[in-house]
């Protein structure tokens, strides 16, 4: 149950705080500090939509601020209302209003109708921490702005959240984006997140994106996205989960790892396993490497798991990659500002070449793997099954988590690597 108060923390405060901006009731930018201002513009917020104004932010508050989050409401038309004129009420373009609302006739809206309106602000956001919850709503305000995606729940994680798959496009070609497999790596999410927001845009208005056809794109290819991998684990390294039995457990495993800093330095999933050490590609090679580094039993890093794919996390998409012809895999981590392209002595065709593509578009070099990290992540797997060009992208310099103020470098640096792929994947 969503319910916040003064002097809480996490990645949820950030949430509110978020809503609270957006709809006009708090100014600055989100701290993830439940304050005395944040306290102040709650009880405003509750006041204006008629709710007990207690400054407490519960299931009711919520529920009034969450189109602020998913970036859309549900108007019921009037007598005399136009979608012209409904348009100019939201601050919005007559083609946003049309996109959301595909089935609906221009020349005869009747009262009593109800509509999809966005909000003018773009949907993603790049200053906040990211949730499991943040992300399903985002998940929902896409799928509302842009009703021609197609949403596929492709399993569950450990404590039951839904991994979540966005697909685009008309094409036979697919290629698979994914980010969020490490907990502390949560910066990709918005970056895939804007990334697949400003690719739709591009399409539903025939315009161009990093010099492509944004329309050419999704005719002759389809992208799905996963921005989520692993849930469990984010929200634990952005204090979105506190509470409770499974943040305990967390807790529990991190004590016996006291370099690791907890809860932000947390990259597995909840029960201590690395997803991206999961895939069937030298995984004993793997356990032996990590065994030698003292990660002999669940961690907050680095522990492979008993088995392959024992977690729900990484049978998901493991799953979904065998029963989807992807043509080009990108997985997204964090950090170093480099392309990893290769697995063992498997060279894929066209593989090198796609890859100088993505190094050209984004400035990072093209790099084989080091030694110690070489065996059973899905870029492995996928080069290794499919004999496909697979790329671990890492993103940023420093130390994960990594700051928020590297959103805006990262992004314009990916935003043309990721726009290449999907060409790259039409003309293979």
């Amino acid at each position: 149950m969503f319910l916040l108060k003064l002097q809480d923390m996490g990645s949820l405060v950030e949430l509110l705080q978020l809503g609270l901006i957006r709809s006009g009731f708090l100014s600055g930018e989100p701290d993830g500090i439940f304050g005395n201002k944040t306290e102040e513009a709650v009880i405003n917020f509750q006041k204006a939509f008629r709710l007990t104004a207690d400054g407490i932010a519960g299931p009711d508050t919520f529920n009034e601020l969450k189109k602020y989050i998913t970036g859309y409401f549900i108007k019921t038309i009037s007598k005399g209302d136009t979608l012209w004129s409904v348009a100019a009420m939201a601050g919005i373009s007559l083609n946003s209003l049309i996109t959301a609302n595909p089935d609906i006739s221009p020349d005869n809206l009747t009262a009593g109708q109800k509509i999809t309106v966005p909000y003018s602000f773009p949907l993603v956001p790049t200053d906040v921490s990211y949730s499991s919850l943040l992300t399903s709503l985002l998940i929902e305000g896409m799928t509302a702005r842009f009703p021609f995606i197609k949403k596929t729940v492709i399993g569950k994680s450990v404590t039951g959240k839904e991994l979540t798959v966005l697909t685009a496009g008309t094409g036979k070609k697919n290629i698979f984006i994914n980010s969020g497999f490490h907990a502390n790596e949560w910066l990709n999410i918005p970056v895939t997140l804007k990334f697949f927001e400003e690719y739709l845009t591009a399409a539903a208005t025939d315009s161009r994106l990093c010099g492509y056809s944004a329309s050419e794109l999704y005719k002759n290819t389809t992208v799905h996205l996963m921005p989520l991998v692993n849930p469990d684990g984010t929200d634990i390294a952005t204090r979105a989960d506190t509470s409770g039995e499974y943040f305990d457990k967390a807790k529990r495993i991190s004590a016996t790892y006291p370099d690791v800093p907890f809860p932000e330095g947390w990259k597995a999933n909840i029960n201590g396993t690395d997803l991206n050490l999961q895939f069937p590609a030298g995984w004993e090679k793997a356990k032996a490497i990590k065994y030698a580094q003292g990660f002999t039993k669940p961690s907050p890093i680095e522990f492979v798991g008993f088995s392959p794919l024992s977690e729900p996390e990484a049978k998901a998409v493991y799953s979904y990659t065998l029963n989807n012809d992807f043509l080009i895999i990108l997985a997204y981590h964090s950090q170093g500002s480099i392309i990893y392209w290769k697995y063992g002595n498997f060279l894929p065709p066209e593989s090198e070449r796609i890859g100088f593509i993505l190094s050209e578009r984004s400035g990072y070099p093209l790099e084989l793997t080091p030694p110690d990290s070489s065996f059973a992540g899905y870029k492995d797997w996928f080069i290794q099954d499919f004999n496909r060009p697979g790329y671990t992208v890492e993103t940023g310099i420093g130390k994960n988590p990594l700051p928020i103020d590297q959103f805006d470098k990262i992004y314009e640096e990916n935003k043309p690597l990721l726009a290449a792929a999907i060409y790259e994947a039409m003309s293979l």
